[in-house]
């Protein structure tokens, strides 16, 4: 059983920062993959980022590698998503999940955070 609550979404310029956090309650935290996920306006979800359970592995979206980096930190039982170079088109509500499988192939989630939106101006 785990709970997801994402932070730090709000509105910021083209080029620049913003780092997403997602706190996790319960006690099976470390044996789930995380990852985050986007939905735009007027678009379907898509897989933005995830992180193995020992964190040694990480996997990402085309669009956002190089700009986006995926962490957790077990102990703090949070993961985060730091998203440099912000571009208008990452406009979207984040979304943390935790689940089994969460990759660019495909994903099974378990649980879903409520989202929290993030705003790149032009």
């Amino acid at each position: 059983q785990v709970q997801l609550v994402e932070s730090g979404g709000g509105l910021v310029q083209a080029g620049g920062s913003l780092r997403l956090s997602c706190a996790a309650s319960g006690r099976t935290f470390t044996s789930n993959a995380m990852g985050w996920f986007r939905r735009a306006p007027g678009k379907e979800r898509e897989f933005v980022a995830a992180i193995t359970s020992g964190g040694s592995t990480t996997d990402y979206e085309d669009s956002v590698k190089g700009r986006f980096t995926i962490s957790r930190d077990n102990a703090k039982n949070t993961v985060y998503l730091q998203m440099n170079r912000l571009k208008p088109e990452d406009t979207a509500v984040y979304y943390c999940a935790a689940g089994r499988i969460i990759s660019t192939r495909g994903s099974i989630v378990n649980y879903w955070g409520q989202g929290t939106q993030v705003t790149v101006s032009s």
